[in-house]
């Protein structure tokens, strides 16, 4: 029989990548952390874990472990729901959002799940994907609003299967420049038009998405300032500071003097979606709440995002969420 806990030494192990550091996250010694790996192996007659002078490295059979290990602690969580709602008759559900997503997509969605499931008790946090998708694998939330770039969603170190990415939406970001600026009236502009423009941006993610392209565009952008609000980085723009780059559903409400020009293809995008894990039959709230911010995705589409397929892909570690529609 697989014992639970060396299960959950092991996520800890595959989150943190050494011994060390799982043992500091669990309170145990790095001792304790190897027994628990070494009996776990021996129960399966298998190696899990690969050891090194770097740290440790899942192997096949511990990446299936870790994958069923998600699983468990899903369904732990899911049943502490349950006993919850017999003794109490209300449902809890935790809510992850990305500050963009949680402003224009999540507050729309709320009066359909509060008016399908009256008695549920919902909690929000509000956090970055690489914060939040994780939270969902350990069972802390229910459900992550995310988003990820042209890179895979950071579903964290020793992610297992059992995650599951549902498109919402795709969020191209757009050039924003004061009226008067020389090339505000474009139907659209290359990236490579913009070598010689100071730049002001949302966030270090925005900052990062545009070096790259910049990059594959010959230039090195000038960077005047960063900020953690795209508001913000928009009002700077409409004092003269420069332009920005921002995400369509960031471009309400407006700023009086400013104009958002698309940027040609391959346009630097978004992809919002809902990271998930276990069974969401098995609840109906989530699956409301998720039915939910479709129809926010639907009606953002009317504008500048195009909406995607919206059903559930399951990933593996370290795999991008697929676009089930062009963009």
């Amino acid at each position: 029989m697989i014992d639970v806990q060396r299960l959950r030494v092991l996520r800890a192990v595959a989150d943190h990548g050494s011994f060390s550091k799982a043992a500091a996250a669990l309170h145990l010694t790095p001792s304790a952390v190897s027994q628990h790996v070494a009996a776990l192996e021996r129960s399966l007659g298998a190696q899990v874990v690969a050891r090194s002078t770097r740290g440790v490295t899942l192997t096949q059979a511990g990446q299936i472990m870790v994958g069923a290990a998600e699983s468990v602690a899903a369904e732990l969580a899911q049943a502490r729901q349950q006993v919850e709602r017999l003794s109490t008759g209300r449902v809890q559900l935790t809510v992850a959002t990305f500050t963009s997503g949680g402003r224009h997509l999540l507050p729309d969605a709320l009066p359909r799940l509060m008016a399908s499931h009256p008695g549920t008790l919902l909690h929000v946090r509000e956090g970055e994907p690489e914060d939040t998708v994780p939270l969902v694998r350990q069972g802390a939330v229910d459900l992550a609003l995310a988003y990820h770039f042209d890179g895979p969603l950071p579903v964290g170190p020793g992610s297992g299967n059992s995650l599951q990415w549902t498109a919402l939406l795709e969020d191209p970001l757009h050039v924003v420049m004061p009226d008067e600026h020389r090339l505000a009236d474009r139907a659209s502009l290359d990236i490579a038009e913009l070598a010689a423009e100071p730049w002001v941006l949302g966030c270090l993610k925005t900052e990062a998405y545009l070096r790259r392209y910049a990059e594959r565009a010959g230039f090195e952008p000038e960077v005047r300032g960063t900020t953690t609000d795209y508001f913000f980085a928009r009002s700077l723009v409409a004092a003269g500071m420069g332009i920005s780059l921002i995400p369509s559903i960031a471009l309400v409400p407006t700023v009086p003097g400013l104009r958002a020009v698309p940027i040609e293809p391959p346009a630097p995008t978004r992809h919002i979606g809902v990271a998930t894990i276990g069974r969401r039959h098995d609840r109906p709230h989530v699956t409301t709440l998720i039915e939910a911010l479709r129809e926010q995705a639907r009606y953002r589409s009317e504008g500048p995002g195009q909406p995607m397929s919206t059903q559930p892909v399951p990933l593996g570690r370290g795999e991008r969420p697929r676009a089930c529609s062009p963009r």
